[in-house]
This record gives structure tokens, C-alpha cells and sequence, in this order.
């Protein structure tokens, strides 16, 4: 199995972002998965342009795409992408789309295709705490979350793909109170959790994940 795994660029002001940090030290085999690491734009459209591209080139199995979620305390598998664009701040090239689709002929939403609960569940017997989650916000991630689901729909039939978030790092948050966040150790240690139940699950575990909220 190949599995690519993109990180974003720091984005929002901050002089650091986690999801790259964190694919870069990931290791190079993951319970026999082969891992392509690949740093990709903060940026709508061309974030796909560069994934697009390394999928053509590298043939992956699995794209799974890691980003920061401030103010989230938890490592988060994201369960949906929804076709829309409405950007609270402008992406590192200065655009800032408002209730725009991703794709115009695409559908509403994409389900991911990866064992979500059984990577959350992972990921929670190292003792890290993580979570089903229901929305991948209206920005990059999302677009990136529901656009490479639509590649892969139209162009790339039988790949999966997935996306996580995860929290800031401790010193990003040194002049931010009461702000969650987790060392850049243990968000390494849950993504190689998370790529092992994507290697060794073929059916995703029923347990509950849902949130009422």
C-alpha cells in the first residue's frame, strides 16, 4: 500500500503549522505502507492543483491530508466534505471566497472513504484523545477534504481518501489564554496510529461517534 500524506503551510499569521511539521516526521514505512510526504499551499485551488499532481505521479492508494484546527483540543478525523467555499480570512494568496462550490458540477458532499472510527479509536488505545468530527470548517481544509474526494470521484476511481485535524502546538499558544494544544511527539505518534488503521482496516468499526452538537 501507498499512502500520500499532505501538510499545510503556515497559514493565518502564524510563523508555524503543525500538519506540515507533523508529515515531515513521520516515517517512510507505516505498518508496511509506503508514506510520500507532501507539503502543499494554504491556498483554494492550487492546494488541489499540487495534490492532483503528486497523485499522477506517485500513484497512492490513500491521500490523507493533515491540518491545523486552533482551538481544538483533540486529533479529529473529519467524516465529510460539503461543496462550499465562504473563507473567514483570505488563503496565503490573498483569496477569500465567499459561498462559492469547490466544484460546481460536483454534489453537496463527499464522505470520506477511510475507517474514520476505527482510527479515532487508534489513536485513543496510545492515550492521545481524539474524535469524530461532523465539519471540516468552510476554508482550505474543508475544500481540500471535499475536492480531492471529488478527484478521485471523477478522475481517480478506486483511490480513498481522508482528512485530519489536529491542535495547535504549545508554542504557538504561549499569547493565546486558555487555548488547547498538543505537543508535536504526540501528534506524530496519532497520525502513525491513525495510518495503521487505514493500512490494517477493511471494514470500519460501528461504535458510537456521533456528537448532539
Amino acid at each position: 500500500m501507498k499512502i500520500l500524506v499532505t501538510g499545510f503551510d503556515p497559514f493565518g499569521g502564524e510563523p508555524i503549522n503543525p500538519a506540515i511539521e507533523t508529515v515531515k516526521r513521520l516515517p517512510d514505512t507505516i505498518a508496511g505502507a509506503e508514506i510520500i510526504k507532501l507539503e502543499i499551499p494554504t491556498v483554494c485551488h492550487k492546494s488541489l492543483r499540487v495534490i492532483d499532481e503528486a497523485i499522477a505521479k506517485y500513484d497512492p492508494d490513500v491521500v490523507l491530508s493533515i491540518g491545523q484546527a486552533g482551538g481544538r483540543p483533540d486529533i479529529t478525523v473529519e467524516r465529510v466534505g460539503i461543496n462550499v467555499d465562504d473563507c473567514r480570512i483570505p488563503d496565503n494568496e490573498g483569496n477569500q471566497i465567499i459561498d462559492e462550490p469547490v466544484y460546481p458540477d460536483g454534489p453537496d458532499a463527499y464522505f470520506v472513504k477511510i475507517p474514520i472510527k476505527a482510527m479515532v479509536q487508534r489513536i485513543q488505545s496510545r492515550g492521545i484523545p481524539a474524535s469524530v468530527s461532523n465539519t471540516a470548517g468552510t476554508f482550505v481544509c474543508n475544500h481540500v477534504t471535499y475536492g480531492v474526494c471529488h478527484l478521485i470521484a471523477t478522475k481517480y476511481p478506486g483511490k480513498r481518501s481522508g482528512f485530519i485535524h489536529i491542535p495547535f502546538l504549545p508554542q504557538q499558544v504561549t499569547d493565546k489564554k486558555n487555548m488547547p494544544s498538543m505537543s508535536q511527539d504526540l501528534m506524530v505518534e496519532a497520525i502513525e496510529a491513525a495510518i495503521e488503521a487505514i493500512a490494517d482496516t477493511t471494514e470500519d468499526i460501528k461504535v458510537m461517534g456521533g456528537a448532539t452538537h
